[in-house]
């Protein structure tokens, strides 16, 4: 038999070739809820500053997939123990990590289910499809929720260097063209072994995590956090707002897509659980489905949300100013009465419910490397040493503070 035929070939511009065996996995791939992937931008926004970072979550998805494999493999030359069972369920978890993910990524995470969180879907959707696959993602799902006995296997899907961040800090890198992002991948994953049940990085990987630190920090401040992807962020929010304002006060709203409609006029809860009818809804949303209403509210009679709309489609975005401390009462008023009058020279609502659409106060937040909480571990003569702690790393914690920003988004014609 030609095995050619038993495997399926990506080809990926950052990893390479990337080789499928055919089977539960490549089944997996070819399922409408990780083909609907494709049509998710990872970085959500992030286009709109980087013209070419639009990449999808489905690349990510195989991204991660070809380093399990190959971490994998790498533990198994070591002599640790991974069973066929195990092997192929480490992978279909970080197949599935990010399936849970809705339109525009972590944009609208919070905007159109209350109490929920992407990780919250995922969980519900692999349910829902070891179901269909008769109990054949049982060990996937056991290691994505940290149950499974073998704890180093749910530490690739999901730690302070798992296998999401080092395909998605190089993908990201390499598509919006921010080269302090690359890290040494190929490095990294070399020097991972398992150290009494634990993930570990051996001494001689020790400058590749370092880097990988420094990048992460300097991904988060170039790419994550820009100034511009706040602002579109604050935009799109203040959309959907609306939206929900206007729903709230009894007024008709069309849609063109029957499940926006759904999230926007029932504003379903997940405290208690995601519900069947939820999860449909959820998994026939994509960004397609947002840019269509957003271009249907263009022609509202709504004069504000058909402002908004305009501004979004045509990236004429609000600005985005930064404060070494938070805005007092005194500047938030200033803000809010300088926004009334622009407004009114434009011919829109200027009263102080229409002007808090087009402003908001907030902190960006980000956190390189959580040492305190979850740690790094590099194997020092045999020994588990936290890596802020091993040796040529002393300056690493002046790297890894958390850095918070307080910000306001606001019209461009508003002097701060």
């Amino acid at each position: 038999m030609d095995k050619s035929t038993r495997y399926k070939i990506f080809n990926d511009p950052v990893h390479g070739f990337i080789t499928v065996p055919k089977g539960i996995i490549l089944r997996l791939i070819d399922h409408p809820y990780i083909q609907r992937l494709r049509r998710i931008r990872q970085l959500g926004l992030g286009y709109l500053v980087f013209p070419a970072a639009e990449h999808s979550r489905f690349s990510h998805a195989l991204g991660a997939l070809e380093l399990a494999k190959r971490v994998l493999n790498n533990l198994l030359e070591k002599d640790t123990t991974i069973t066929k069972k195990e092997y192929e369920g480490t992978l279909i978890a970080i197949l599935l990590h990010d399936v849970g993910h809705g339109p525009l990524s972590h944009t609208l995470e919070h905007s159109l289910i209350k109490d929920f969180n992407h990780e919250m879907m995922s969980l519900t959707i692999m349910k829902e499809l070891n179901q269909e696959f008769k109990g054949e993602l049982d060990t996937a799902i056991a290691i994505f929720t940290n149950q499974y006995k073998k704890k180093f296997l749910h530490q690739l899907i999901s730690s302070q260097l798992d296998l999401d961040r080092l395909d998605y800090l190089s993908r990201d890198s390499f598509f919006t063209g921010v080269s302090e992002g690359r890290i040494g991948i190929n490095r990294i994953l070399k020097t991972m072994r398992v150290h009494k049940g634990n993930i570990v990085i051996e001494k001689k990987g020790i400058y590749a995590i370092e880097n990988y630190i420094i990048a992460r920090r300097l991904m988060y401040m170039q790419v994550y956090l820009h100034k511009t992807v706040l602002s579109a962020d604050a935009l799109i929010r203040s959309v959907f707002k609306r939206v929900r304002d206007l729903l709230d006060s009894g007024q008709h709203l069309d849609f063109a897509s029957e499940s926006l409609r759904f999230f926007m006029e029932d504003q379903p809860s997940a405290k208690k659980q995601i519900t069947k009818k939820m999860m449909q809804a959820y998994t026939s949303l994509d960004d397609y489905d947002i840019y269509l209403n957003i271009k249907f509210w263009t022609q509202s009679n709504d004069k504000i949300l058909a402002e908004l709309c305009t501004r979004f489609l045509n990236r004429s975005l609000f600005r985005t100013t930064f404060f070494e401390n938070q805005p007092t009462n005194k500047e938030q008023e200033e803000i809010h009465r300088q926004t009334k009058l622009s407004l009114k020279k434009l011919g829109l609502p200027y009263g102080d419910e229409a002007a808090a659409y087009f402003y908001s106060f907030d902190q960006s937040y980000s956190e390189a490397y959580k040492y305190q909480n979850e740690s790094i571990w590099i194997l020092e003569d045999e020994n588990a040493v936290e890596f802020s702690k091993a040796a040529d790393t002393k300056n690493i914690i002046a790297l890894t503070e958390p850095v918070v920003k307080n910000y306001c988004v606001h019209l461009k014609e508003i002097k701060i």
